[in-house]
């Protein structure tokens, strides 16, 4: 049989064209948009293949009258077995994704993805067929996986992704800030109060928006007329113990460094940390910055200079596109990036640079 024309003007795919294409059974391709069991592994992804391909959707408002849908969103997180969770950022996303579902109805569940699960696809399925999801969050570093998000859209669930790289920002319906002008304006701040020796403590490898933020610092002090040499770059995981683990070498170098810029807060609080510890007066002798401005960035002394990072507003408006994606009242939203505002906030941890001979 030949493949039904999708494409066709006006006209949109069926659970009857999906059928086709497959070569299955219409009750199959339901029992499989459904999560039902007694479907051969073969089988049901030959369904997924021909919804993908089809760009067949399922009637999210047929699926409810018929006692399917679950009104459940899944908001997913990285869990690294060798470092903690990056607590803050993961609390202030699901209370901003937990206030928009309750507006509209909606119940959250967080599920923490283990490093060895990373590239599988398992715990997506469970997601959708056992747990009966109707919306997955992804942030990073799932937010950059455009095959990951692909997958769960032809599985009939719709996806978001939070601070995705480029290629997802593409194709998949997403939200964030621009990392890359963060990270310049704040290189920026500090090169104008005179430092000219810097150190970069950065996340893990193949998080987008920590290397957006890399980026965004060595355009500036290009800017700035600062070369490569001015900066040293370490790789962090986040957590507040490699701010205390990488600081001290990132200080002993022939080029001390008088400026300390870290990915996010908890590094910057384990640099501080550190610079306590080895005697260094902050920000006389060395001025150090954070990202995210959570809420220890303000009560530690000295209180952080940061970038505020609208987290709870990101987990909100996840939510938001979620629900707009499932609605049939709404026009579908077209694939690309949500950009909200960012600021950097100014406090007593960054100040002139030192005098060489005072450094």
């Amino acid at each position: 049989m030949a493949a039904p024309d999708a494409k066709t003007p006006n006209k949109k795919p069926t659970i009857d064209d999906v059928a086709a294409l497959s070569g299955v059974a219409r009750v199959t391709v339901s029992r499989v948009l459904n999560g039902g069991a007694n479907v051969r592994p073969e089988v049901r992804e030959k369904v997924r293949g021909a919804v993908e391909s089809l760009g067949y959707r399922v009637n999210v408002q047929a699926r409810a009258l018929a006692g399917g849908a679950s009104r459940l969103f899944t908001l997913v997180h990285p869990a690294a077995d060798d470092s903690e969770p990056n607590s803050y950022w993961e609390s202030a996303l699901e209370l901003g994704a937990l206030r928009a579902c309750t507006r509209n109805g909606f119940h959250l569940m967080t599920r923490r993805v283990a490093r060895a699960d990373w590239t599988n696809r398992g715990w997506v399925r469970e997601l959708i067929e056992h747990h009966r999801c109707d919306g997955i969050i992804l942030t990073p570093p799932f937010a950059d996986d455009v095959a990951l998000a692909e997958f769960i859209r032809a599985s009939g669930c719709v996806v978001v992704a939070i601070a995705p790289g480029s290629g997802a920002r593409q194709t998949t319906l997403s939200v964030g800030i621009d990392d890359e002008r963060a990270g310049y304006e704040i290189a920026a701040h500090l090169a104008d109060l005179g430092h000219s020796a810097f150190a970069f403590i950065g996340g893990l490898e193949g998080h987008f928006a920590a290397e957006k933020r890399w980026v965004g610092v060595v355009r500036a002090l290009a800017d700035k007329g600062l070369g490569g040499d001015a900066i040293q770059f370490a790789r962090g995981d986040f957590s507040f113990k490699s701010g205390v683990d990488l600081t001290p070498d990132l200080l002993a170098g022939r080029k001390k460094a008088t400026a300390l810029i870290c990915a996010n807060d908890d590094m910057a609080v384990g640099a501080l940390f550190a610079a306590h510890r080895m005697g260094i007066a902050v920000p006389q002798h060395l001025s150090i910055t954070g990202f995210d401005d959570t809420p220890v960035s303000a009560l530690i002394w000295p209180p952080l200079t940061t970038i505020h990072q609208p987290i709870r507003k990101l987990g909100e408006r996840a939510v938001d596109l979620l629900v707009e994606g499932m609605s049939s009242k709404t026009p579908r939203r077209k694939p690309g990036f949500e950009l909200l505002p960012h600021e950097l906030v100014i406090r007593h941890s960054t100040a002139v640079a030192p005098q060489r001979g005072m450094a």
